[in-house]
C-alpha cells in the first residue's frame, strides 16, 4: 500500500523532474529512446505545430524494450511518427545510443555529418526524464540552446499508463539519484536541488522505493558526495 505522504513525495520530484519550458522554434527536434512511445507522439505533434523542420530520433535497444521494440527504439519511433503525419523526409534515425549520453552525442554527430546548422535543440523525452536529459545535453552540447519537451500529463495519467505505480515511484527516485551522482562523474550539469526535493527523495529511498538505484560493485547504493 502507498501512503498518502509517499504519493505526496512522489508528486515532488514528478514536478522537479519537469523543466517547465514553453515549447518555442528549435533547429531540430531530438527524441530520446525509451520503451514509450509517447515521445514519437510528442515529437509528432511538436512537428505538426511548427516547432521543428527536422526530427531526429536515437536509440537501439535495452532489455526493457528488446520485446516490444526489435528493429530498435529509434526506428519503431521514425515507424510511429511517420504513421501520425511527419513525412519521411523530416525523420532522421540514429540507430545506436544506448544511454541518455550517447543519445545526444551520436544525435549531434549524425547533423554535424548531414551539414545541419544547430542553435537550439527541442529536446524530447519521458516526462520524469526532462530535467536529466537537459543536464546531459548542456554539459556534452554546450553551444546550443536546449528547450525541454515532453508529453504532457499528471503523474496519475502517467501511473495510468504504466499500469504499476511502485515502478514509476521506483524510476523517479532513481532519475533523482542521477542528477545527484552523475555531475560527479563527468556526465551532466550540476543543479540545484531544493531541500524539499531531497527530503522527499531521503523519505522514499528510506521507504524502500530503491529498486531502480545505482549500486557500486559492493552492492552499496550510491551517493553523492557534496
Amino acid at each position: 500500500m502507498i501512503s498518502t505522504q509517499d504519493w505526496a513525495d512522489t508528486q515532488r520530484l514528478w514536478d522537479y523532474h519537469q523543466m517547465g519550458h514553453t515549447p518555442r522554434p528549435c533547429s531540430v527536434a531530438i527524441g530520446l529512446g525509451s520503451h514509450d512511445l509517447g515521445v514519437a507522439d510528442a515529437a509528432a505533434n511538436l512537428y505538426e505545430r511548427g516547432m521543428a523542420p527536422l526530427l531526429v530520433f536515437t536509440g537501439a535497444t535495452s532489455p526493457t524494450t528488446r520485446e516490444r521494440m526489435p528493429r530498435g527504439e529509434a526506428v519503431h519511433y521514425r515507424e510511429r511518427a511517420i504513421e501520425l503525419g511527419v513525412p519521411d523526409s523530416a525523420v532522421m534515425v540514429e540507430p545506436r545510443a544506448r544511454n541518455t549520453g550517447e543519445n545526444i552525442r551520436f544525435s549531434r554527430d549524425l547533423l554535424t555529418e548531414a551539414g545541419i546548422e544547430v542553435s537550439s535543440v527541442l529536446l524530447i523525452s519521458k516526462p520524469y526524464e526532462e530535467r536529466r536529459a537537459y543536464a546531459t545535453a548542456r554539459k556534452l552540447w554546450p553551444e546550443v540552446e536546449i528547450v525541454s519537451a515532453s508529453s504532457p500529463m499528471t503523474l496519475q495519467d502517467y501511473v495510468d499508463s504504466i499500469g504499476d505505480a511502485r515502478l514509476v515511484i521506483d524510476m523517479l527516485v532513481g532519475a533523482l539519484q542521477r542528477l545527484l551522482v552523475y555531475p560527479e562523474q563527468g556526465f551532466m550539469i550540476s543543479q540545484q536541488i531544493p531541500a524539499d526535493v531531497l527530503n522527499a527523495y531521503d523519505r522514499l529511498t528510506q521507504g524502500g522505493y530503491t529498486n531502480r538505484l545505482l549500486r557500486d560493485s559492493k552492492g552499496e547504493v550510491l551517493k553523492h558526495t557534496k
